[in-house]
């Protein structure tokens, strides 16, 4: 019954901090402008199936991918472990889930074999980190605090495999011990006992419940960090695939103030219908987090700043300030350190600092080429290019701010209605020397 309490106890705690950190990012988002409508369910489904539960784009770098893909399943089938020990804490029983028969055999036997795959797959993580100089895990927006939190992340997931490891072993071991029935089958747990085995019962017991606890509770933590920490895409990561913009990536969405503009021009009655009277004037492009739409806060904080974006990106690739990466994780830490501001002093509050220059310089966004690649290779679909066109959007429609190069463009399609320099009379003077046959 003790042990009950303590259990509830430390639940309860876990899920309010966790409930805690979700509504205070649900404020933030009340912040964020709407995006794309999600629908087309079917095909959501697939891409989840695909991109998300395949990893099919981790594959790209096949050895690395594969150990990381093994991490991710070898956590949804311990996942199911991780709901039995919290329904055996919560109601004082042991194996609770053992009524499912050989479907449970081969769940416990999955998890256990996976959770050697999964320690041995992160100390080669945790290797290439430390020990190996990884391109794409360095630059400008890759602090000591960011190589500090996938050490920590890393090392926890590590001492949570380690735990189940031994709690799998102690369980075993003194139930064989004791002369009574195995509930599941441990493949790995089997063939480790043997080097225990001189154990006593008694020290097998308590090996088990120290590492349930251990395990249960780091859990626990683990659940309550990961919100801040690079590690928050273990939970994001699959809804920000499902949420995935279905268009082809070379499409632009357009801007909803732009079309209403238009609509007026071309019928008036249409263009009221859609922004009423008294609507707030709203601001073309991106300046600061609040502009951003929800999708690319989303992306933000599912960005696993593996680097993978930046690496195969054409302009950082041949020297130019422009790092997909960062401008997620500017994104992230901009919202982070306005939104708490927002929810106390209301949306219109000013800190005298903006996405835009105080994080993001113009030289970074015009050094993108809009190429997609950065997108195409992002391993949860996380769409860069929209978001930097749309900041470039603010600097051109808001503050007339362009490379020379595009302001005499947009000049001459003032002035001669063509990207051109020429008037609409001289644009084919060049053929007046051309001796042209005609048949």
């Amino acid at each position: 019954m003790i042990k009950q309490i303590i259990f509830a106890v430390s639940l309860l705690i876990t899920i309010g901090i966790f409930s805690y950190t979700v509504n205070r990012l649900i404020s933030f988002f009340r912040f964020t402008r709407p995006a794309f409508p999600v629908k087309d369910f079917g095909k959501r489904l697939m891409v989840t199936l695909e991109v998300a539960m395949g990893q099919t784009k981790i594959f790209r770098k096949p050895v690395i991918g594969l150990a990381h893909a093994l991490v991710f399943w070898g956590f949804c089938l311990i996942l199911f472990g991780s709901v039995e020990m919290v329904i055996d804490g919560l109601t004082g029983t042991e194996r609770v889930l053992k009524i499912l028969g050989p479907f449970y055999d081969f769940l416990m036997a999955s998890g256990d074999i996976f959770a050697l795959i999964v320690a041995v797959s992160i100390i080669i993580f945790l290797a290439r980190r430390l020990f190996f100089h990884i391109k794409r895990f360095e630059g400008i927006e890759m602090k000591k605090r960011s190589h500090r939190d996938a050490n920590i992340s890393l090392s926890l997931i590590l001492l949570l495999m380690l735990s189940l490891m031994a709690m799998n072993i102690g369980y075993v071991g003194y139930t064989i011990s004791e002369g009574g029935t195995v509930e599941g089958i441990f493949p790995v747990a089997g063939i480790i006992f043997p080097l225990v085995s001189s154990m006593s019962a008694h020290s097998l017991k308590i090996l088990y419940e120290a590492s349930w606890w251990t395990h249960i509770l780091l859990i626990f933590f683990f659940a309550n960090y990961l919100p801040y920490s690079k590690h928050f895409h273990v939970f994001m990561s699959v809804p920000n695939v499902f949420l995935s913009r279905l268009e082809p990536l070379g499409k632009l969405p357009n801007m909803d103030n732009v079309t209403r503009e238009v609509k007026l021009m071309m019928d008036p009655t249409t263009a009221f219908a859609a922004a009423p009277v008294g609507a707030p004037v709203e601001r073309f492009g991106v300046k600061d987090a609040e502009d951003a739409s929800w999708k690319n806060y989303f992306d933000s904080l599912s960005c696993t700043e593996c680097g993978r974006c930046t690496s195969v990106c054409p302009a950082n690739i041949t020297g130019k300030k422009l790092s997909p990466r960062k401008i997620m994780m500017d994104l992230r830490a901009r919202m982070k350190e306005k939104g708490p501001l927002m929810v106390k002093n209301g949306r219109d509050f000013s800190d005298n600092r903006s996405l835009l220059r105080d994080l993001i310089s113009e030289e970074e966004l015009w050094a993108c080429t809009t190429c997609n690649a950065c997108a195409k290779e992002c391993p949860i679909n996380i769409n860069h290019p929209t978001f930097i066109i749309d900041m470039r959007r603010y600097l051109v429609m808001e503050e007339a701010s362009a490379p020379g190069e595009l302001k005499a463009v947009f000049s001459n399609i003032e002035n001669n209605g063509a990207p051109w320099q020429y008037s609409a009379e001289d644009r084919l003077n060049w053929t007046k020397d051309l001796e042209i046959a005609i048949k």
